[in-house]
């Protein structure tokens, strides 16, 4: 809807009241959504402990399907927001959006097995996914364009310190409460933010919305689900591509993403509109977010999970020793965003990647006994990296669309990041249990009770620093246990080598990026009528 000139008006460019309001009931879903992706990193650890045996935990690639399963769910209803924000009405969707996500916490807490504990994130992912959309359509709403620049900012706090305060509050309510009281404390936070929303939120007006592309989503969202159970599955089966429960997943996952691929371009709203592919910029940014995505999550998961079991900290102080690479993001993201106003992203982002680079190489020369102070640094300058590399990408995708074209290209650069997230925990988790369980088994633990074939090296040396009255009962020689935490390093070294190979694949499209300013094509539906969908 367009707006008069007296819109336009100085007076309407200050934040008032009301805009703040609205502002507050989008912050507090932010505040619930962003904080559950980084706060269940720091509870893998707890959760291999607690759904497995003491003798025995439970494998990181099954547990780490708490956060894939979370990430799929969140990419899955995104496509969906949009449509049904205009069939049902904004302000009745955001309070549905925060009942399932309220819901899926409360089930979350209640949780009696991992697999019951994934399902229920799927849950919790299928209202957390609908929160950030959500919401920027109510800010931008409530706010107009003059006023979103400053709004946006508002909403940039819980998305930058996000991976600060995630960490560090997961572990201090696992060490002095318990690991039900992540999910817990969503609960008074939801139940805050229906009030809320009930009561500020203007009244809906649900509009006749364009026809909902069911089928692709049946095809999309179950594909991508089996084809990542299907590589989590290697280390059960022992890397053994040919057994069933592998090749089976991932051929049928692979059969209904190719057929989703080939269906996309059918029908005139697609779920994902491939057909954007056609701008050049769009088609480099994807691929770049892809492939940055998948490194950057996938490799951060693993750093909590080796402070734990490699240098025996609590969970609180794992998480207190992640908050450098959210400090490091919280530095360069808000310069990176001005500077991709006035230059060209090509020459941005390549720079935040390089340093990217080098934090990630540092990680794969970590050892049992790596300097604090040293792996700090890293993780401080691969926040720098990431900081300096996320805006610009998003600029850039979405700077030389047409306006009619924004909302499409916004879904498939979210569905792509949320994609790629899945894909790096999936392949880190994977590569670290498999290094893992190559380490040799102690003679004489192959018939221990509770031990599935014994007790391997790696595992001794973890069982130190996480049950250490288990590896005082076995009395294991000492020297056994510093090599056993070796071999475990080491497991964390090689997999961080994987993706420190996929950041710097993914400089070569970044090399790619438009190094020269090129006009915004936001406005020129203002001249134009929208093309429809054939061509």
């Amino acid at each position: 809807m367009s707006q008069s000139p007296a819109h336009a008006a100085p007076k309407n460019d200050k934040i008032d009241a009301d805009v703040l309001k609205v502002a507050g009931v989008v912050v507090l879903g932010a505040i619930m959504s962003i904080l559950d992706i980084t706060v269940v990193n720091v509870a893998l650890p707890t959760f291999q402990t607690i759904f497995g045996t003491r003798e025995e935990p439970l494998s990181y690639s099954h547990v780490a399907w708490t956060v894939t399963a979370y990430t799929l769910a969140l990419a899955t209803v995104i496509p969906l927001t949009g449509w049904a924000a205009d069939r049902f009405g904004t302000k009745r969707l955001y309070m549905v959006a925060v009942a399932l996500f309220t819901a899926g916490s409360a089930l979350c807490a209640i949780a009696g097995s991992i697999d019951m504990l994934i399902a229920f994130r799927v849950l919790q992912g299928l209202g957390g996914g609908m929160l950030m959309p959500l919401g920027m359509t109510i800010m931008t709403r409530a706010a107009g364009p003059r006023r979103m620049g400053r709004l946006m900012a508002i909403l940039g706090v819980p998305l930058l310190l996000g991976p600060i305060l995630g960490p560090i509050l997961g572990g201090w309510l696992i060490e002095n409460a318990s690991w039900h009281w992540i999910f817990l404390i969503n609960l008074p936070i939801g139940l805050a933010a229906l009030v809320y929303a009930a009561v500020v939120l203007p009244k809906d007006s649900p509009e006749p919305s364009e026809s909902f592309d069911f089928l692709g989503m049946l095809m999309m969202s179950p594909g991508l689900a089996l084809l990542l159970f299907g590589i989590s599955s290697l280390p059960a089966e022992n890397g053994d591509f040919t057994a069933p429960r592998v090749w089976v997943s991932m051929l049928t996952g692979v059969v209904l993403i190719v057929g989703f691929v080939f269906h996309t371009f059918r029908p005139a709203h697609p779920l994902l509109d491939l057909r954007l592919f056609r701008n050049r910029n769009l088609t480099v940014s994807v691929m770049t977010v892809f492939l940055f995505s998948a490194a950057f999550v996938g490799g951060l998961l693993l750093v909590p999970t080796y402070y734990q079991q490699i240098r025996g900290e609590s969970t609180l102080h794992a998480g207190l020793l992640v908050a450098p690479q959210g400090i490091g993001a919280m530095l360069t993201m808000p310069i990176a965003g001005r500077l991709s106003d006035r230059i060209p992203v090509g020459r941005i982002v390549p720079f935040g990647l390089v340093a990217l680079v080098a934090g990630m190489f540092g990680l794969t020369q970590i050892h049992a006994d790596t300097s604090y102070a040293l792996l700090i640094a890293e993780l401080f300058v691969m926040g720098l990296g990431m900081g300096a590399t996320m805006m610009p990408l998003m600029t850039s995708a979405l700077k030389t669309l047409k306006h009619h074209e924004v909302a499409r290209g916004s879904t498939l650069l979210n569905i792509t990041q949320q994609v790629a997230n899945s894909v790096g925990v999936a392949v880190m988790s994977v590569v670290l249990t498999n290094h893992l369980n190559d380490s040799p088994v102690i003679p004489g633990t192959e018939t221990m009770a509770g031990l599935d074939g014994g007790l391997t090296e790696s595992q001794a040396g973890i069982l130190s620093n996480t049950r250490p009255e288990l590896v005082a009962s076995l009395r294991l020689p000492s020297e056994l246990i510093t090599h056993g935490l070796d071999q475990a390093a080491q497991a964390f070294a090689g997999t961080y080598w994987v993706a420190w190979a996929l950041v710097v694949l993914t400089l070569v499209p970044a090399l790619m990026l438009p190094r020269r300013r090129e006009p915004s094509h936001l406005q020129s539906d203002d001249v134009q009528t929208a093309p429809t969908h054939t061509h």
